[in-house]
């Protein structure tokens, strides 16, 4: 089952050691705890690789648990049961077919580790675990793996000296991968679970290179694909030569394996054939991304469709589009809900969204709801003036309806708030916050505008939606509106949105002080006024749904601020 391929004799062992491998990589979408699920998928994987030659394939970080499996791995059942998993992958091997590389929670004298099983022959050839545990950002490893004791030397697969870091591995200042090169280590193959973030892809890339130049040895690096939660794998395997040529590069947001092949020369092992796939730019990777997030949230829990209010605005407008695209028009369900202050244009800008879309799209007035909680608080707010409280009746009732239709048909509910939003509270809790999963929740107000008008002149590779504009044009040339009253606007109670997403980036993502960003041309009232908005919403965010993170701090896993702050960076405050 093997490939044909030249072999040379080992001078120190007198075995022949091959001149070419052809090695596979598994970029898969596995989902956390199904563990059958997963080695089904490896399996068949396996079998694939079988059949185009290959001699070892490397599938991706804890791939037989789910990456990242969080306190999972802190049930003793869980562990188990994906050794037994990994060892009936392990007996696989015995057929005489490809090699395999699988990651997979072992329990040890020394500690629950973060491990790989490299199995030939029915037998382990070898079993390494992750030394450098991330504790960082969205990770969390410590708390849940205990550090491989020590860094282990390569291990030999047919004579040929092969070292496995395991992700972080190659990302610390350990030297993880120096002692595998100066352990004899011929070739390095990393097994990964890096989620995405705009322009991830490059950070990657110069990683690997600097252990390339460091180690002076190829490097493989396979990436899990898929969402999980609020994290999305976006895959995009590739491997860097010797030379640190790009030695091949394997598509993103894309489940697929891929076949190499290697060939030992004077100067170490080099990539001969493999796949050359473009990387997507900017925006087209911002939205696949959100797109592969919802699928899978609402594909890996069960849900059969699922329901979103259509306002006519830019933010729901989105998420239809990407619920189209996801799901197939036939899944989702768009439901209009107007009050006394919802334009025609809404209504008409709502209805050509869901026709464009193909999609179901109802319309429920919230008249009655909305009059009978006034009528029912006349007493209560008698002497009181109408305001906030009025209006948010309105979200509420909304929200209402549509978790309504979810318990009711089993749809999950949709929720269109957008970072710019989120991050100034301008949401309302149990009303236009209800929901199970938010594809837009880590996009500032203006990339929702950029991935609108994207997507209204492209069709992302596996989208099920149509072709041509999906979001009206007047919904992206209109003026942000809540509509909760007459003529309101966005902008009568934030600044405009370019000036918002740009402060809230330099406070969110780049932790910048008030003086800094004042020294960007911005009035210091207005900085201040943000940063104090963004603190005091933080108990809205604690009860957000969960979404896709696409920027390099999202609210929630990376950004961990506590509700009770009474902090203000303020030039006066000593």
């Amino acid at each position: 089952m093997h490939a044909e391929s030249r072999a040379k004799p080992d001078a120190m062992t007198s075995k022949t050691v091959p001149d070419t491998l052809r090695i596979a990589i598994a970029q898969l979408n596995p989902t956390v705890g199904d563990i059958a699920g997963n080695l089904a998928k490896a399996r068949e994987a396996r079998s694939d690789a079988a059949r185009q030659g290959a001699d070892l394939v490397l599938f991706t970080e804890l791939f037989i648990s789910g990456y990242p499996p969080e306190d999972l791995v802190l049930k003793p059942a869980f562990v188990a049961a994906c050794e037994e998993a990994a060892n009936e992958l392990v007996q696989d091997t015995a057929d005489g077919g490809p090699a395999v590389i699988v990651g997979t929670p072992l329990k040890r004298k020394s500690g629950t580790h973060n491990s790989i099983l490299f199995a030939d022959g029915g037998k382990v050839l070898g079993e390494r675990y992750k030394v450098d545990l991330p504790n960082y950002g969205e990770f969390d490893e410590k708390r849940v793996f205990q550090a491989g004791p020590e860094i282990a030397g390569p291990v030999n697969f047919r004579g040929v000296r092969i070292g496995v870091p395991i992700c972080e591995d190659i990302w610390g200042e350990l030297g993880v991968c120096e002692t595998l090169a100066e352990s004899g280590a011929e070739i390095l193959l990393v097994p990964n679970g890096s989620p995405y973030y705009r322009a991830k892809m490059d950070v990657r890339h110069q990683v690997v290179i600097k252990q390339v130049i460091e180690t002076g040895l190829p490097m493989i690096y396979a990436n899990q694909l898929g969402g999980q939660d609020e994290l999305v794998f976006d895959g995009a395997s590739f491997a860097i030569n010797a030379d640190k040529s790009l030695a091949f590069q394997m598509s993103q947001f894309e489940e697929t394996l891929a076949v190499t092949e290697w060939k030992r020369t004077a100067d170490g092992w080099l990539c001969t054939e493999g796949p050359m796939s473009k990387i997507p730019e900017r925006e087209e990777a911002d939205y696949r991304a959100c797109m592969l997030g919802l699928r899978d949230y609402v594909n890996k829990n069960g849900f059969k469709n699922v329901v979103l209010g259509l306002s006519g605005g830019i933010d729901s407008a989105i998420c239809a589009a990407l619920a189209v695209d996801a799901l197939g028009e036939e899944r989702l369900r768009a439901v209009m809900m107007p009050y006394r202050y919802t334009s025609k244009d809404s209504l008409k800008d709502a209805e050509d969204c869901a026709r464009a879309l193909g999609c179901r799209y109802d319309i429920v007035p919230i008249f009655e709801p909305v009059d009978g909680f006034s009528n029912a608080l006349t007493q209560l707010f008698e002497g009181t003036k109408e305001g906030i409280t009025e209006e948010n009746l309105q979200s509420r009732a909304r929200g209402t309806i549509l978790m309504a239709i979810s318990n009711k048909f089993g749809s999950m509910v949709v929720t269109t708030g957008n970072k710019s939003e989120m991050s100034v509270g301008y949401a309302t809790l149990y009303g236009d916050m209800n929901g199970g999963f938010n594809p837009i929740k880590d996009l500032y107000k203006m990339q929702v505008y950029a991935l609108s008008r994207w997507r209204n002149t492209h069709v992302p590779p596996g989208a099920l939606g149509p072709s041509g504009e999906v979001i009206p044009q007047n919904i992206i040339d209109k003026a942000p509106s809540a509509e909760l009253r007459p003529n309101q606007t966005d902008q009568d109670s934030l600044p405009p949105y370019p000036v918002l997403d740009d402060i809230l980036e330099c406070l969110v993502e780049n932790e910048m002080g008030v003086e800094e960003i004042v020294k960007r041309g911005y009035e210091r009232a207005i900085v201040e006024r943000v940063e104090h908005l963004l603190y005091i919403a933080e108990y809205k965010r604690r009860q957000a749904a969960p979404g896709v993170k696409i920027t390099k701090k999202n609210f929630g896993r990376d950004r961990r601020y506590p509700i009770t702050n009474r902090f203000r960076d303020r030039a006066d405050r000593g």
